[in-house]
């Protein structure tokens, strides 16, 4: 393998959950790494994914473009992940994710740096979601500011420490009955964290096609009542399947947009499970997909056994399937 310890590679948002991942893939490629958070002092966890003085952590803020300007300064190539589920304060979905993303591009086309910025499958300037039009006004603002810059558009990321696969199987063991929004059958394509940190590694060694959007997804479509029988099934627990309307899931939402953790759930999520979050013909055929970038996809039957073990309750089912479904 070449090494790049002559380029820096400067990860917004580079300390969360996929941040991690990417940065251990850079590390892995001999990259220097400055990873831009709001606290760097809540970091420290990266240092131990790569040798002594390869990864340190600055104080970034999107709202002060000279902390970006900072942060971007000398590297060659930035990767913006910063992202949010819910919006909170001022940190709403346009400001992060419409108007951060421009200004994390303008500091990178700044310093004549590469970029690539991490987006997801169904950004979309007419959706009913505000997320997914703030993921698509981000990719505008992006490309605007860095032609060349590459896309990374992820279906549904799952992985040690998500808030995916985690949450369902921690609602598990607390309730009895999992609710069906929609009746599960809007269908997703989970990617495994570990291969689209592999593809935004590939880009920043410049395996990707310049100005490209290419659409990340695992190798099965699954509805999401076949995602949450999986886990069951990894879990080893038998839980009820309830179908909620959608009418009735966004009133309910209005009141559990203000609960804590798991139980969290906004009417803008509701509205992006209205829709597939599936990788479109157009990229496959464009080659615009992991594959595309010579990465075989992991499934989440593989992988998910070896991090939700610790949510299996022993004995409660051996065989068959993880839950009893319910078409009401």
């Amino acid at each position: 393998m070449a090494s790049h310890s002559d380029t820096l590679v400067t990860v917004f948002g580079g300390s969360g959950f996929l941040g991690r991942h990417i940065v251990s893939a850079l590390a892995r490629h001999d990259y220097r790494i400055r990873v831009a958070v709001r606290r760097p002092d809540l970091a420290g966890h990266l240092q131990p994914l790569g040798r002594v003085g390869q990864i340190h952590a600055v104080q970034a803020n999107l709202r002060y473009p000279e902390s970006l300007a900072a942060a971007a300064r000398g590297a060659g190539v930035v990767i913006n992940l910063v992202g949010i589920l819910a919006e909170t304060g001022k940190q709403t979905f346009d400001a992060v994710q419409g108007q951060g993303a421009g200004a994390v591009a303008q500091a990178a086309a700044a310093v004549g740096a590469r970029m690539v910025h991490v987006s997801a499958i169904g950004a979309d300037a007419n959706s009913s979601s505000r997320y997914a039009t703030a993921k698509a006004a981000g990719e505008r603002a992006v490309l605007a500011a860095v032609p060349s810059a590459v896309i990374m558009r992820p279906s549904v990321v799952f992985g040690p420490e998500d808030q995916f696969t985690n949450r369902f199987a921690a609602l598990a063991r607390l309730l009895p009955v999992l609710p069906l929004v929609g009746g599960g059958v809007n269908k997703l394509q989970p990617v495994y964290v570990g291969d689209v940190a592999q593809a935004v590694a590939a880009a920043v060694n410049g395996r990707a096609k310049p100005g490209a959007i290419y659409e990340l997804g695992g190798p099965e479509v699954l509805t999401m009542r076949e995602v949450i029988e999986i886990i069951l099934q990894v879990i080893h627990r038998r839980r009820r399947l309830l179908s909620l309307p959608f009418g009735l899931a966004k009133a309910q939402a209005m009141l559990l947009q203000f609960a804590p953790g798991i139980l969290q759930l906004t009417p803008d999520q509701v509205e992006l499970l209205k829709v597939d979050n599936v990788v479109s013909d157009a990229a496959k055929d464009a080659g615009l997909t992991l594959q595309g970038l010579g990465i075989t996809p992991d499934s989440l039957e593989a992988v998910a056994p070896s991090y939700l073990w610790r949510f299996r309750k022993t004995g409660e089912f051996s065989n068959g399937a993880g839950s009893e479904r319910n078409s009401s």
